[in-house]
């Protein structure tokens, strides 16, 4: 029997993969590559809140009040440095090579946050920070905070995307970055900032994954898969698609294992993946390339 609970735990997980497969968007759109460490990526935040949150208990009193969403601002804010950093190492030295160059810089750097983070934590499952305290919003509050954070941050993404100067910026260097350099647009500058937003949305995902669904070092490799197959269902390269294709994979998994089990949703899953391949190759929400009217 699918219920009101059943739903609102879909629409949780699937917030989270839509921020992790938007980030994803983000870096084809603006370099053409594709990061295989997002879902490294996701980890890390993981486990930057796990950090955050045990200072936080130990030096303050807030934590106890709401601790995922009193980090979630400096879980943003340590990914998005770290997507600086990420830049400058897989991506900036590379650009000038063929793609394959930067795919496998995305890979080694994956595993190599994959290992940190094993040498650092330890491979056992540890439990991120609960959104906010039991109690304050029934039982699925945690559920709701998520959905809640995912669509605050989504939306403030589009409007900056959109409905700014910057924004224009963004998508002008993803577009053309020759045509937006010649009038004037620091393309690099551009391209630094569209990372450090794609690994902050990264991050939030960890977070909001890591009280519900814990976190452990071998987690990127199934969240990478996640924001692969939301991007390839959505369209590749639609944003639109993208968090269309997260909440879709979200509420499959969550129904099919209600009703049946985990392993058989996994499953299942992937073979749905490859039915709609086979129907439309340019994903449910991708344009037909080619096709005259």
């Amino acid at each position: 029997m699918i219920g009101s609970e059943t739903l609102i735990a879909a629409g949780g997980l699937g917030a989270a993969y839509a921020l992790a497969a938007l980030g994803f968007v983000l870096i084809i759109n603006a370099v053409g590559a594709v990061n295989f460490a997002q879902g490294d990526f996701v980890m890390a935040g993981g486990y930057v809140a796990v950090v955050a949150a045990s200072w936080l208990s130990q030096n303050t009193d807030v934590a106890v009040i709401a601790p995922g969403l009193v980090i979630l601002p400096l879980v943003l804010l340590a990914m998005a440095v770290i997507g600086l950093g990420f830049s400058a190492l897989a991506y900036l030295p590379l650009r000038r090579r063929p793609p394959m160059a930067v795919f496998i810089s995305t890979i080694a750097i994956g595993i190599m946050l994959r290992q940190s983070a094993n040498a650092f934590f330890g491979a056992a499952p540890q439990a991120g920070p609960v959104m906010v305290a039991p109690g304050l919003a029934g039982n699925n509050g945690h559920q709701l905070a998520m959905i809640a954070a995912a669509l605050v941050v989504i939306a403030a993404l589009h409007g900056l995307l959109n409905g700014t100067q910057f924004g224009r910026h963004l998508r002008a260097s993803a577009q053309d970055p020759q045509m937006a350099a010649a009038v004037g647009i620091p393309v690099t500058r551009m391209i630094l900032a569209t990372f450090a937003l794609a690994i902050a949305l990264a991050g939030l995902a960890g977070l909001l994954l890591s009280h519900q669904y814990l976190v452990q070092p071998d987690d990127g490799t199934t969240y990478m898969l996640k924001a692969y197959i939301a991007v390839t269902l959505g369209g590749w390269g639609r944003i639109n698609g993208a968090v269309a294709g997260a909440l879709a994979i979200a509420v499959f998994e969550t129904v099919v294992a209600t009703l049946v089990s985990q392993v058989l949703a996994e499953m299942l899953l992937y073979v749905l993946v490859l039915a709609v391949l086979w129907v439309r190759p340019q994903g449910l929400f991708g344009k037909i390339e080619g096709r005259r009217a």
